[in-house]
């Protein structure tokens, strides 16, 4: 596929209509981590919020491989919408990396307290290099998050 149509079923992802937006995903998930550089060149431009959830839910699993996907994260933390900083938050959440810390810490102060659960969650589950902590907020050890295959319980 060359990068004109990327950048087209990339733009799709911009929707409220989620059928639409999983009809653009299954043209460009074939594309592996390929696409990451896309939906973070996109991100900006998106009107949508669900549109730029969609572009930083699709890029959760190469959290830890694409530094596009990460940086994507950190971007996205600043959203105007608390569904895409949840996002944001488990992106982070899954690369396990330190320096989502200092970026993460800046949110705690949000007026929105759903925001500042996140990002203790995303905190704790990168200090504990445990990303199911994002979902397992009691640490139960019920609750895994296969984000990938192979994401098994630490």
């Amino acid at each position: 596929m060359d990068e004109a149509r990327i950048r087209e079923f990339v733009k799709n992802l911009d929707t409220a209509k989620m059928l639409d937006g999983e009809s653009a995903w299954n043209e460009l998930k074939p594309l592996g981590a390929a696409v990451v550089p896309f939906l973070a060149e996109f991100y900006p431009k998106a009107r949508k919020w669900q549109g730029r959830a969609a572009l930083v839910f699709h890029a959760i699993g190469y959290a830890r491989t694409s530094e596009a996907a990460f940086q994507l994260g950190l971007v996205a933390l600043r959203d105007r919408a608390t569904v895409v900083r949840y996002r944001a938050c488990g992106l982070c959440a899954y690369s396990l990396r330190p320096e989502a810390i200092g970026p993460l810490t800046q949110l705690l102060g949000h007026p929105d307290s759903q925001t500042v659960e996140d990002t203790r969650a995303a905190i704790y589950a990168i200090q504990h290099r445990n990303h199911h902590y994002f979902v397992d907020r009691d640490h139960s050890g019920r609750l895994f998050w296969e984000v990938n295959p192979g994401d098994i319980a630490a």
